[in-house]
């Protein structure tokens, strides 16, 4: 049947590159700015929070925190973020998508402060409070990845649909970014002011090696995160919704027309009529539970929830234990000959050089790409060379632990992140942006994004343990023995090989409008397939 069109939908679809679009990324943006300062700071203080707490005196080596403890402070945010991104993006079909996005932004930033603001002075009330707030952190990052992916998709244009959405995802890398600068200044700042000497100076200076004043350190690093988000808040509040959730779920016509001609600066008819006759239609009413969905989005749902969960358990396990990656390898002394404060400079030097070198370019060259080759090679390729590089890391691993092959070791591990980032981290946030009915897109935005956390937790969780040496003697105080870090990014290289099969569920949006791929203004559902990344749907 031939595929109708409101006017509004249209005017959006073939708008030109004007100032709302960068309006929409920038606010957009700020919030995954936030987002991976807030979820990526805490490995830069787990070593810290380890000696201001749980350090013995009487033992040769600074105090870490316990397994339990490690993987609590690690993961709670993850588990948060997971159960936000159900339901804000459940919630973000039901009331819209402008009315739920100031809420999680509010979570955001009170619990960014009172995460830096935990109760108590005694290891059992901080770890407690900040593990608790932490995850109502997360629960607030979580709502914001549907929501601004969402929005994004809606107000872009078709033809560039995929940099717009490509470049709110990329601020999560000035985020990472962000926070190794402001630990790097903090840290400084505190290791001038309070000079302290290496723990293994003496034994007398193993209580001189952590300083009081560190305790404001990890504060400071963590607070700082309600900064960009409440920088925001007003302009985010200032949105209109989007004109396809108005017309399209909320069948207000009149007020879709409206909102866009003030946004576009032109003038638009209301088309309510069209809009009843479409909102008839079989296709503009299956649920999410129905047969219909499943026969004509059920492999694409099982794709990107798929390459989303594959692709974090990688990405998480290298961002998150960055820190035990390279003190393994020996880029970063060893606690003993640091005092607590050198040693929150050290760790926070080595994820900024990362992240600039490799962590950032990647996602700008996914925004520059992304329209040119598409979601699907991109993806592909990414996970292609993910694999490659973790296997070259894995195999001869005994030889880049060697000093004069520690350089080439950082180099390999940093072409990780940067495949990563120009490849499936940024397209598997794209693509559940595009490929579902507007009445549905941001709930199955959220469950693609819940599966990552479920992946991201496995890795966090995972590799903590997995990493330890085979002998329980070298594992850390409270670990069970593991398979070792050679071992671990073996297992992480098949985790990458799964993901390119799995990216051949996934279709190629690239150079179609919203309801195309969907599919929502046919009667005979003619949406683009999985499976096949060049199949388009057939012309009216």
């Amino acid at each position: 049947m031939a595929r109708e069109q409101l006017q509004v939908l249209n005017a959006l679809d073939v708008a030109k590159t004007q100032l709302y679009h960068f309006t929409a990324i920038i606010i957009a943006g700020m919030g995954f700015f936030t987002d991976a300062y807030d979820l990526f700071s805490i490995s830069l203080v787990t070593k810290l929070l380890g000696r201001i707490y749980y350090t013995n005196l009487n033992k040769e080596k600074p105090g870490t925190l316990p397994p339990g403890i490690s993987a609590a402070v690690t993961g709670v945010a993850l588990v948060g973020t997971l159960a936000g991104q159900l339901f804000f993006g459940w919630l973000g079909d039901k009331m819209g998508r402008k009315k739920v996005y100031g809420v999680t932004l509010i979570l955001m930033i009170v619990c960014s402060l009172a995460s830096g603001l935990s109760f108590g002075s005694h290891a059992k009330g901080v770890m407690a409070t900040l593990c608790f707030f932490r995850f109502w952190l997360g629960f607030g990052i979580g709502g914001d990845y549907p929501l601004s992916a969402t929005i994004m998709s809606e107000y872009a244009n078709k033809k560039t649909r995929g940099a717009f959405i490509a470049a709110v995802f990329a601020m999560q890398g000035f985020g990472i970014l962000t926070s190794g600068i402001v630990a790097l200044i903090v840290s400084s700042a505190f290791d001038h002011a309070y000079g302290a000497p290496p723990y293994n100076q003496s034994v007398a200076a193993r209580a001189a090696s952590t300083v009081p004043q560190a305790d404001y350190i990890w504060r400071i690093i963590l607070m700082f995160g309600a900064v960009p988000a409440a920088l925001t808040y007003y302009w985010r509040m200032k949105m209109p919704e989007t004109a396809r959730y108005t017309a399209l779920v909320a069948k207000n016509a009149r007020q879709a027309a409206k909102d866009m001609a003030q946004v576009l600066n032109v003038e638009l008819e209301a088309e309510e009529e069209k809009l009843e006759k479409m909102a008839e239609k079989p296709a503009n009413s299956f649920g999410l539970f129905s047969r219909e969905f499943a026969k004509r989005h059920g492999l694409h749902l099982l794709g990107t929830t798929s390459t989303w969960f594959l692709l974090d358990i990688a990405f998480y396990s290298n961002n998150l234990f960055q820190k035990d990656i390279f003190s393994a390898i020996g880029w970063i002394p060893p606690a003993k000959e640091m005092n607590a404060v050198h040693e929150v400079y050290r760790v926070a030097r080595a994820q900024t050089l990362i992240a600039l070198c490799s962590t950032v370019p990647g996602y700008w060259f996914t925004v520059a790409f992304i329209d040119v080759i598409g979601r699907f090679w991109i993806q592909l390729m990414g996970f292609f060379f993910m694999t490659v590089f973790m296997f070259a890391l894995a195999i001869p691993y005994d030889h880049w632990r060697e000093k004069p092959h520690r350089i080439g070791f950082v180099i390999m591990y940093s072409l990780t992140f940067f495949f990563s980032n120009f490849g499936p981290n940024a397209t598997t946030f794209v693509v559940p942006a595009e490929i579902f009915p507007a009445r549905l897109r941001s709930t199955c935005h959220g469950i693609s994004a819940a599966a990552g956390k479920a992946g991201a937790i496995v890795g966090a969780f995972g590799f903590l343990y997995a990493s330890q040496p085979t002998n329980k003697k070298d594992a850390d105080p409270g670990y069970p023995a593991g398979i070792g870090i050679k071992k671990t990014l073996i297992v992480l290289g098949c985790v990458n090989a799964l993901g390119m099969l799995f990216t051949f569920l996934v279709p190629e949006p690239k150079g179609k409008s919203l309801e195309e791929l969907s599919g929502e203004n046919d009667d005979d559902g003619t949406e683009l397939q999985a499976g096949a990344p060049y199949r388009t749907a057939p012309e009216a």
